[in-house]
């Protein structure tokens, strides 16, 4: 009987609420969740492994910096011509709070900051990733819910059940403004809510590579490979599903092509990564202090 009642999924309302002057952004919101999803599910895991759970934490202080700016340069990069045309303003490209951020670049310069950190410190590098990776791969699904907020990033149009409502938005002027403004009540259109679909899929992902964890010990990397070599597989297609203006390459969306580069290159990875799992004196590089330094 749902399906006969869901007539089709709303957005929100409106994207950004204010304290005052102070705008409050759901798509801000959904990442800060997922970035505490990551931490609270890293934490567990590396400790589980025999790391020092601080040590989360500390990576996050400078992950999670370099994420943003790496996020933001792969889209910019990515999307240059929406900001750096005739009619745009280049001062766009650092409003993140728009949207825009790219989860290659975001992991790729958020993961190098953490290695140089652990490198700093003593740390392997392999097994903090591997502990971390479901809750990267999580806080990659709840980030999604900003563009429910931002009404952004969707699919054909569609009148499955789940459809996706698209609002008419408009500021307190009356002028268009699908990000900012609120919903007069106007239907635009119904189209397939490739968040959904991208949130749904990496939740899985972080069940599945949790439980193949567990069952085949996987260490030296590996988990780190088999995140990376699952969420790009189903990004293929549900990049394929989307309907926003693109760079394109041969006829193929670019992110598209990238995941197709990242899967292979992971899977191939996976495979020629060491068995097994590291036991707790590899995963600490050393003797924890009390402090959470190493000592050698």
């Amino acid at each position: 009987m749902l399906i006969t009642t869901l007539a089709a999924i709303p957005s929100p309302p409106q994207g950004v609420w204010f304290l005052g002057y102070v705008p409050i952004r759901g798509y801000a919101l959904s990442i800060i969740c997922g970035i505490f999803a990551a931490i609270w599910l890293g934490r567990r895991r590396y400790a589980a492994r025999g790391g020092n759970p601080e040590l989360i934490l500390d990576a996050a202080i400078v992950a999670i910096p370099a994420g943003i700016i790496g996020g933001r340069a792969y889209h910019v990069m990515t999307d240059w011509q929406k900001y750096f045309c005739s009619d745009c303003n280049p001062i766009d490209v650092f409003k993140i709070t728009n949207g825009g951020l790219g989860i290659w670049g975001a992991v790729v310069l958020g993961s190098l900051a953490v290695w140089g950190y652990l490198r700093f410190k003593g740390v392997p590098f392999a097994p903090f990733a591997d502990a971390l990776a479901p809750g990267v791969v999580l806080a990659q699904g709840i980030g999604r819910l900003g563009n429910w907020f931002n009404q952004e990033l969707y699919g054909a149009e569609t009148t499955v059940p789940w459809a996706l409502e698209i609002y008419r938005r408009v500021d307190e002027q009356g002028n268009f403004a699908p990000i900012t403004g609120h919903s007069t009540g106007e239907i635009l259109l119904t189209v397939h809510p490739t968040f959904l679909y991208e949130l749904l899929w990496n939740v899985l992902v972080c069940v599945v590579i949790i439980r193949l964890d567990a069952i085949l010990r996987l260490g030296y990397g590996r988990v780190f490979a088999l995140y990376v070599a699952c969420y790009t597989l189903g990004r293929f297609f549900i990049e394929n599903m989307r309907v926003d203006e693109a760079t394109m390459i041969y006829g193929m969306r670019i992110n598209a092509i990238v995941a197709v580069v990242v899967c292979s290159v992971a899977t191939l990875v996976f495979f020629r990564l060491p068995k097994g799992r590291e036991d707790a004196s590899a995963v600490q590089g050393g003797k924890l202090s009390t402090a959470g330094t190493v000592v050698t």
